[in-house]
């Protein structure tokens, strides 16, 4: 029978069915809210609604897939699986000489990748042994490995053992650095699960043993046998693969190449561990004999030299993206590096530095001294520094001047000149009037240069320097002509080989191969040669500067060509120049830019050009000519301070005093005649000064 519709007695569809006598909540449609139908006593309590758990577990399960997820894109992003092949320090570059002898190395000596099950058991187990014993078993992470580690700990006092896994490890040397907060241990404890999750167990102790440290700069098991017992891996026996595992400990403190007797002592233990893993039996483990590594080896090469320091960052984009060692090798000369470092030191220098670069024609660098001692100073003074380079920056102006076309043979004067309020002068206060440009040049006069610079314009001689190669700021000024713009003396040096090659710009280079340029760079960079007469022209006054000028104490038994520079108070001092196939520059000064009283650029840096390029060039020395000198007060007053500086680079004859004068008599049998010298407050013979006066001519 179908319920009547219109029956009081049956429940209204829009309403919540109320059954007599029961205090039931009432939900209101309109107010959207729940109520009760009748208010309940008031020591009784309104019914609580019930939890509902199944929607608090489905939401909690949500929220982990989606930390789940971050942490994974997370893990994807930081730590990528790669990661755990690259070498955890930049791998190694030797540089060698010209002839293939090692120079240098810079960087960590890194093995090729293993593949561990390749290996011997024995080698695994040995790391094993000591390192992770439960390794094939656990998932990452030990719990009774670092309760083990925790007990023994409390044992001893103090931290003994550490409970991490190889898996661990292998996080923490490819993916995280060596603090020991509890941040760290966490990130280390997910990223070794995710290495768990995605590495099978083999590739996990390959990425390990192909990465671990073993000391002397030694990274992964392929480099590590082979530099402690010259082999591969595959050969190691089991004391030396015990001895390798015992060095992951402290490897800087146990290597064999520097305490052989801890190494054999961590040795013993690791078998000791072989054998109670159930690795070795009692009879093979007491067969194990303490293992020797090779014999000490030639001095470890230096990780920086002077020219080292210079050539390695184009040493690297040369090799480019390196995963293992690599050689590289470069132009210096090892018998001209020696002679270059022995001259120097010869030299007697106390106070004052040095710097010497010696290159061929074309620009490859040979030699290269940046200083007197790199252990206490590794500066580069021959390539970092900028100087002023006093009179030697008068080689563009001269060649402006031969551009212009002027010869050797044309003249200027000599004289005091006032160039709007700027009156150079002459350093000696002589001026002989009108002059040869070779007169001019081998005197190094002042006010002839500042002339030429004003006949020729300032911007013909910044042009002369910019096609010789100088790109460091050159000052829109007449006093340029005199040396007061800074250069370094790699960059002057080759200017000055730019003479010698006949084309320009010559580019200094210390790698035997040059990567190929760029079609902009080659159509930039092309070779432009000097005209005939202009080249002769400058070869002229070069050598008038050696043979009859500032810088006769330069002069050779070949062709020689050069040029003195000498910068206000002899702050700097100079001697450019070239011979047969060999260009050098020297430079002498103090880093803090202090005077150093008598010091020029035909002194002290002439005889160490000299002296270098004797040996060098295997010649025999000039006997020295009697030379009658003129007695000149101006050379008494520059006097040099022999306290501050000894200029003697060869030995010297007798000297005879007497009437205000000093002749010295040479082993040859020749005399040289020069003013007296003596000074009333020191007893004993006077320093000799060989400088004629002409010499000191450079400007102030």
């Amino acid at each position: 029978m179908r319920p009547d519709p219109f029956n009081p007695d049956r429940t209204p569809i829009d309403r919540p069915y109320e059954p007599v006598g029961q205090n039931y909540p009432l939900y209101d449609a309109e107010t959207q809210s729940w109520s009760f139908g009748d208010d309940p006593p008031e020591d009784q309590e309104a019914p609580r609604r019930p939890i509902r758990w199944g929607r608090w577990i489905a939401r909690g399960a949500g929220a982990g897939i989606i930390l789940l997820v971050l942490a994974i894109i997370w893990l994807a992003v930081t730590a990528p699986l790669s990661r755990s092949l690259q070498p955890p320090t930049p791998p190694s570059i030797t540089l060698t000489a010209d002839d293939g002898t090692p120079i240098a190395r810079r960087g960590a000596i890194i093995g090729a990748p293993v593949d561990a099950a390749k290996l011997p058991a024995h080698v695994r187990e040995a790391f094993m042994a000591i390192e992770d014993r439960r390794f094939y078993s656990h998932w990452g992470i030990d719990p009774r490995g670092i309760l083990r580690a925790a007990w023994h700990n409390v044992g001893s006092g103090g931290v003994r053992e550490g409970g991490s896994t190889i898996t661990q490890q292998l996080a923490k040397n490819a993916f995280l650095d060596s603090d020991r907060t509890a941040g760290r241990k966490i990130r280390e404890a997910m990223i070794a699960f995710w290495l768990e999750a995605w590495l099978t167990k083999d590739e996990i102790l390959s990425r390990y043993l192909s990465n671990v440290y073993f000391g002397d700069n030694v990274y992964g098991i392929t480099a590590a046998a082979k530099h402690y017992f010259g082999r591969t891996p595959d050969k190691l026996n089991i004391g030396q693969a015990a001895m390798l595992a015992g060095l992951v400990k402290a490897p800087s403190r146990l290597a064999p190449t520097s305490n052989l007797k801890g190494a054999r002592a961590r040795q013993a233990v690791v078998v000791a561990a072989m054998e109670d893993a159930g690795f070795l039996t009692k009879a093979e483990a007491d067969a194990v004999q303490p293992q020797r590594v090779l014999a000490s080896r030639p001095e470890t090469l230096p990780s920086g030299t002077y020219f080292a320091d210079w050539v390695l960052p184009e040493a690297r984009d040369q090799a480019g993206e390196i995963k293992t060692e690599a050689t590289v090798q470069t132009t210096l000369n090892p018998r001209l590096q020696r002679i270059a470092e022995r001259t120097v030191r010869s030299a007697g220098l106390q106070q004052a530095q040095v710097a010497l670069v010696a290159m061929r024609p074309d620009g490859r660098v040979v030699a290269m001294v940046g200083g007197k001692d790199y252990t206490k100073s590794p500066f580069n003074r021959a390539t970092q520094a900028r100087r002023q380079p006093g009179s030697a920056f008068k080689l563009f102006v001269y060649l402006a001047a031969l551009r212009s076309g002027m010869t050797p043979d044309s003249t200027i004067e000599d004289e005091p000149v006032d160039i709007a309020g700027w009156k150079p002068r002459n350093s000696d206060g002589r001026y002989l009037g009108k002059i040869t440009l070779r007169q001019a040049f081998a005197r190094s006069s002042n006010v002839a240069a500042a002339r030429l610079t004003q006949a020729v314009g300032v911007k013909a001689v910044i042009k002369a320097a910019r096609d010789l190669g100088i790109t460091t700021p050159i000052a829109n000024e007449a006093t340029i002509g005199l040396g007061t713009s800074t250069v370094s003396l790699l960059e002057l040096t080759a200017a000055y080989a730019a003479i010698a090659n006949e084309s320009y710009p010559v580019t200094p280079h210390g790698l035997t191969e040059v990567r190929d340029k760029a079609w902009y760079q080659s159509l930039t960079d092309r070779k432009t040669g000097f005209s005939s007469a202009v080249h002769e022209g400058m070869l002229d006054l070069l050598s008038s500067s050696i043979k009859t000028g500032t810088g006769r104490q330069a002069l050779l038994t070949v062709d020689a060509y050069g040029k003195t520079g000498t910068t206000q108070d002899s702050r700097d001092a100079l001697f450019m120049g070239f011979a047969r196939d060999l260009v050098v520059g020297v430079w002498v000064g103090n880093d803090d830019n202090k005077p150093n009283p008598g010091l020029s650029g035909g002194g002290v840096p002439a005889r160490i050009w000299r002296a270098f390029m004797q040996s060098a060039l295997d010649i025999p020395p000039v006997p020295a000519p009697v030379v009658q000198e003129e007695v000149d007060p101006d050379a008494l007053a520059n006097g040099m301070d022999e306290e501050a500086i000894s200029t003697e680079v060869d030995p010297v004859g007798d000297i005879i005093q007497g009437m205000g004068l000093d002749m010295r008599m040479g082993e040859d049998g020749s005399i040289t005649v020069g003013p007296g010298r003596r000074r009333p407050d020191r007893a004993g013979p006077p320093p000799e000064d060989r400088r004629p006066p002409d010499e000191r001519d450079e400007e102030q």
